[in-house]
């Protein structure tokens, strides 16, 4: 994507229900144009159909979101953990790409800070669910009987979210669960880690035979494409009465794995993330006190962020200010020693150097010492910028260069 001429930092943050991307482009416009083209290509989805599914934020707004969505506030589950590593993992992916650079490695470290403090600080995430327990709520509350000891269930995948989904399973009362998996060593990990749960181990050539015979499937796997189509279900033997005649699939998979045309089936219903919402709701209001809290928290981290964006300002007008320094004192120094004449030892040359350099230094001190600022301290950087502003018109320093990101 920073391949794109106006594109000059760019990161990726993929969650269960979006793809978010920040980018710090030279031109708004013109950076917009060359991430929807950069997306369409991707994807071999035509712009006009992506567009109605696109959000834009820009500057404080799109920071803003970044902190809302690490602390928990803008997730499907209210609180839940799994969004900060997430954003972590973008943070640690990024330190080895280029494209990555210095404002978008800086907003996600405050990101990741106010996630945590959010967490620490407030009662955001007591009781906070994941979507792999929401999943595992969602499910019983559609059993006729909620009691998971009458259905029969099967989980596809045995990655992180299936392992969520047998720890929560196991303490709403699911003692038995098929687990299929393309490998068996995650499998039996899942065996040794839950002693208490009978997990049978199925490899994915007997998926199909596996449904058949489960009334409750959970898709949490990391396949690409459809697991399980209509016509795959259509055939089966219809669940027992005792889970109401219905075969139940919750996808919680990213890309979904589950047909949802299976729902058009008098025995077969699909759920996926999106109706995760009704499990939620209840969390939500439960917390609304812990989000008002948590919002305060992510103003003081948008403040500590803004100075720190603001103290970047200051670094050219510091290069340049050396620079012109620098310029100077060459040139003063080749007229002082060319009156000298050639006469002056190397040890007498370098006085002279070292004394031009000494005055040009003890010059710029205070100057310089004006320009820095405690970048966590945000009532001190309108100072600095005033006399960064100040020091540019006394030292006709022009700006030859746009900072990235800057208009």
């Amino acid at each position: 994507m920073c391949k794109y001429p106006h594109i000059d930092e760019a990161a990726i943050l993929s969650t269960c229900n979006r793809l978010e991307i920040y980018s710090v482009a030279l031109s708004f416009n013109r950076g917009v144009r060359e991430i929807e083209e950069w997306l369409s290509s991707s994807s071999g989805v035509p712009l006009e159909e992506l567009r109605p599914y696109l959000f834009l934020l820009k500057d404080k707004d799109a920071t803003r979101h970044l902190l809302q969505v690490s602390s928990g506030l803008d997730s499907l589950v209210m609180g839940e953990g799994q969004i900060l590593a997430q954003v972590k993992q973008v943070f640690k992916v990024g330190q080895e790409c280029n494209g990555f650079g210095r404002q978008l490695s800086g907003l996600f470290k405050q990101a990741i800070t106010c996630g945590k403090r959010v967490r620490s600080e407030t009662n955001i995430a007591s009781g906070a669910v994941s979507v792999s327990s929401a999943a595992a709520e969602l499910a019983q509350l559609k059993l006729p009987t909620q009691d998971w000891e009458t259905a029969r269930v099967a989980i596809i995948g045995a990655g992180k979210m299936s392992r969520l989904l047998v720890k929560h399973l196991a303490s709403k009362g699911c003692s038995e669960v098929t687990v299929v998996n393309r490998s068996a060593a995650r499998v039996e990990e899942l065996q040794n880690d839950f002693p208490d749960v009978t997990i049978q181990m199925k490899l994915m050539p007997d998926l199909m035979e596996v449904v058949g015979e489960s009334d409750v499937v959970f898709a949490a796997s990391g396949s690409e494409s459809i697991l399980i189509h209509k016509n795959d279900v259509e055939g089966m033997v219809t669940p027992p009465e005792v889970v109401g005649g219905v075969r139940r699939f919750v996808d919680i998979s990213v890309p979904r794995n589950i047909d949802p045309a299976i729902s058009e089936l008098g025995n077969g219903k699909v759920f996926n993330v999106d109706d995760l919402k009704e499990v939620v709701e209840a969390n939500k209001k439960q917390r609304a006190a812990a989000a008002a809290a948590a919002e305060t928290l992510i103003f003081e981290e948008q403040d500590a962020f803004d100075a720190w964006r603001d103290s970047l300002e200051t670094v050219p007008t510091i290069k340049r200010l050396r620079a012109k320094a620098e310029d100077i004192r060459q040139a003063e120094l080749e007229k002082t020693l060319s009156k000298l004449g050639d006469n002056l030892t190397k040890k007498e040359r370098r006085a002279v150097e070292d004394l031009s350099r000494g005055i040009v230094n003890k010059l710029l001190h205070g100057p310089m010492q004006a320009l820095r600022s405690d970048a966590t301290d945000a009532s001190s950087i309108g100072e600095t910028l005033e006399n960064m502003y100040a020091l540019e018109r006394m030292f006709d320093l022009k700006e030859d260069f746009v900072f990235p990101g800057r208009k």
